[in-house]
């Protein structure tokens, strides 16, 4: 079993230009940029729930969001001329919504890494409302869409 411990990483699903990722708190596009991309050939935009991302002029990403978002919580960054990482701030904040997909109909995560961001996100969760316990050795086992998590420590 894997262990899931708030800094032992994310849960990313791969996707053709990246992969996204998800906290209790924001949802994180990573977008794999051709070296010596600048900033200014990017334009990057949430507008309302839709999400753009044109790279160089080439359309990226473009669709609606998959969960509610904070529509003023929006921003993007090219880091190491390589990288542009998108950040949209979850609207429920309560690590209670798992997104199943990055944007409605795209960008899905497979059955199992659905089921390892929803582990992540519970612990999370827990270690948020617990802050006074160790949960460096804790797991999450057993089937968790069926019905909640069993806890092993």
């Amino acid at each position: 079993m894997a262990e899931f411990d708030e800094r032992s990483g994310v849960v990313e699903c791969k996707t053709p230009w990246g992969c996204w990722y998800q906290t209790v708190d924001e949802i994180v596009a990573e977008v794999t940029l051709e070296p010596g991309t600048k900033a200014k050939e990017i334009k990057c935009k949430l507008s309302g729930k839709k999400l753009t991302a044109v790279v160089r002029g080439k359309e990226i990403v473009n669709g609606t969001v998959a969960g509610n978002v904070v529509t003023d919580d929006f921003l993007w960054t090219v880091e190491d001329n390589k990288l542009l990482r998108i950040v949209i701030t979850k609207s429920d904040r309560t690590g209670r919504d798992c997104w199943q997909s990055l944007l409605q109909g795209q960008y899905p995560a497979d059955p199992q890494v659905y089921d390892n961001m929803e582990k992540k996100l519970t612990m999370e969760r827990v270690q948020r409302e617990n802050p006074g316990l160790n949960f460096a050795d804790a797991e999450i086992t057993g089937n968790y869409h069926g019905g909640g998590p069993q806890w092993d420590t």
